[in-house]
């Protein structure tokens, strides 16, 4: 018997990385998934691959009226939703001086924005049953980083958002947490897919001594979808290795 068994989750950025991880131990679990990405060929290929249990559609995270099409489309096919996992997301580094107000903008309005509309449009459905969300934030949300104004800046306001909803959805039975990553092997972190597993890589200096795993995050996400944190609501939950904590010195 499955964690998620009967359940329907919607997960935007699940055509790779973090977000694929999630759907698969989803549907491992029991759930029906919606798979949202801008990514259509991984999307579409990966749908195939979890068979009848997840499809697909395009999901621009930045625009109302895909978030209105994903919706519909899951109430479609499963005719009820449960979870939604605010997956989605990107990167920016730039030094402060030479940030360009386009790039800002844009950082804000996929992991911001993204997950504000992602909350608004699931709201309709999530209200029936009750349910969870689940808000990916980052480390970058609980600290400064060096050239990456526009993320740190984005995942603040995750951890604010998050909250806020958890207050205002408690009274339905929705339960809003946040989740925050620090380094996982991921091609957002590392588009060459080779340095973070690197001799002397900087990550050997958590206390885990080692990268996170895409598989490490989907297990965080599981529980707090799940009836093993019926109780967990306006939280923050950490999974950096210990990175927080601070570094080994050697």
């Amino acid at each position: 018997m499955g964690k998620l068994d009967g359940r329907v989750a919607l997960i935007s950025g699940a055509a790779r990385g973090q977000g694929e991880a999630i759907a698969r131990l989803f549907v491992s679990e029991g759930a029906g998934v919606v798979l949202g990405d801008i990514l259509d060929d991984l999307g579409e290929r990966l749908a195939v691959d979890l068979g009848r249990s997840a499809i697909y559609r395009r999901l621009d995270v930045t625009r109302k009226a895909d978030w209105a099409a994903a919706l519909a489309g899951t109430k479609g096919r499963f005719g009820r939703l449960d979870i939604l996992v605010n997956n989605a997301g990107i990167l920016t580094r730039a030094p402060l001086e030479s940030l360009e107000l386009d790039d800002y903008l844009h950082t804000i309005q996929v992991n911001q924005v993204g997950c504000l509309l992602g909350m608004q449009a699931a709201l309709p459905l999530l209200k029936v049953r009750g349910g969870a969300i689940v808000n990916t934030s980052s480390v970058a949300g609980m600290q400064g980083v060096h050239s990456m104004a526009a993320y740190v800046s984005s995942k603040w306001a995750v951890r604010g958002l998050t909250r806020t909803a958890a207050l205002e959805l408690g009274e339905w039975g929705i339960r809003v947490n946040s989740i925050h990553p620090g380094a996982i092997d991921t091609l957002m972190l590392d588009p060459s897919g080779t340095a973070p597993k690197a001799p002397g890589s900087p990550y050997a200096r958590v206390p885990l001594q080692r990268v996170g795993e895409p598989e490490d995050v989907a297990k965080l996400v599981l529980f707090l979808s799940s009836d093993d944190s019926a109780f967990c609501t306006g939280s923050e939950f950490t999974i950096d290795g210990g990175g927080l904590a601070g570094l080994r010195s050697r």
